[in-house]
């Protein structure tokens, strides 16, 4: 299931409606999830809304409660796939970071990996291995 919701959403982590902590239709729970923040702050600032700025505030609710997905039960494979993706969405260059040590990493065991199967080290290990059999 966690596929087909990659495939209709290149990136997982984007708006959705949260059902699971949602009061009324799951838009300030899921407002709360993409910026990371308790849903509380959220609805407090909805309530305010509401008492300062009634119909902008209502007619955006509405819009939303209809326009947004519910957020998928499977949207993150893992816990380090979820921490990924809010890590790309608050703090996009210690994400990046992250990445160019990771590929940094896995090009050093490359080249350690290349190095020892051009070496002639491997083609005696090879032969004795070969004279086991």
């Amino acid at each position: 299931m966690a596929r087909a919701d990659r495939r209709m959403s290149p990136r997982p982590y984007t708006l959705y409606r949260d059902t699971g902590r949602a009061w009324l239709a799951g838009v300030c729970a899921g407002i709360a999830d993409y910026l990371g923040v308790e849903p509380v702050v959220v609805r407090l600032a909805t309530a305010l809304g509401l008492i300062f700025f009634f119909i902008p505030t209502a007619v955006a609710y509405a819009v939303l409660a209809a326009g947004l997905k519910p957020r998928p039960p499977a949207l993150f494979e893992s816990a380090a796939e979820e921490r990924f993706w809010r890590g790309v969405a608050t703090a996009p260059a210690d994400s990046l970071h992250e990445l160019n040590g990771t590929f940094s990493r896995l090009d050093q065991r490359i080249s350690r990996m290349e190095s020892l199967i051009a070496s002639s080290e491997f083609e005696l290990r090879r032969g004795f291995r070969d004279l086991g059999r």
